[in-house]
């Protein structure tokens, strides 16, 4: 099984998903360019070095990568962390970066897409990069785009973590 994994720039579970993909046999990492601020931001790039695939850079406008889509290069695509820019975006159905032609390639093409969106209650606790705990408030506009997700054929919203994880265990 070949994955794809996007990453967009938003550091709730982030430091989660990227030891996840660290577990996991073959991962081709896409992360946008809010994403690779984040993950310096955060301290993760050089952890996220070791995966075991490709780190492939969002470097062109174009994003000719999608064609592996096509091509059956990937049997599943998981974005995760997804900000509610990206899940915006995925929603209404606009492809202007890596990561929001990744997701609308993957699902013309049938590829299965798992999505782990920051907003995904009215209150929940985050990590900041120093490690301080504190409670965010997603708007209704952000929870309205995650509960539309859920509405798309091909793609899972997962809830959190542990919801990803299983996930990926049913396509693993």
């Amino acid at each position: 099984m070949k994955i794809a994994w996007g990453i967009t720039g938003g550091g709730h579970l982030l430091k989660e998903c990227v030891d996840l993909i660290l577990t996991l046999p073959e991962v081709d990492v896409f992360p946008s360019r809010a994403a690779q601020e984040v993950l310096r931001i955060y301290r993760l790039q050089e952890v996220l070095s070791q995966a075991k695939g490709a780190i492939v850079r969002d470097k062109m406008a174009s994003s000719p990568i999608v064609g592996r889509f096509a091509s059956g290069s990937y049997d599943l695509l998981v974005i995760a962390p997804v900000t509610s820019n990206s899940a915006a975006k995925f929603v209404c159905g606009i492809s202007d970066s890596q990561v929001s032609n990744l997701f609308a390639h993957a699902n013309k093409c049938r590829v299965p897409i798992i999505v782990l969106p920051t907003d995904v209650a009215p209150e929940m606790d985050t990590v900041t990069p120093d490690g301080k705990v504190i409670k965010v408030y997603p708007r209704a506009i952000d929870l309205a785009n995650t509960a539309r997700l859920r509405e798309f054929s091909g793609v899972t919203v997962a809830g959190s973590i542990e919801e990803l994880q299983t996930c990926l265990t049913t396509y693993l």
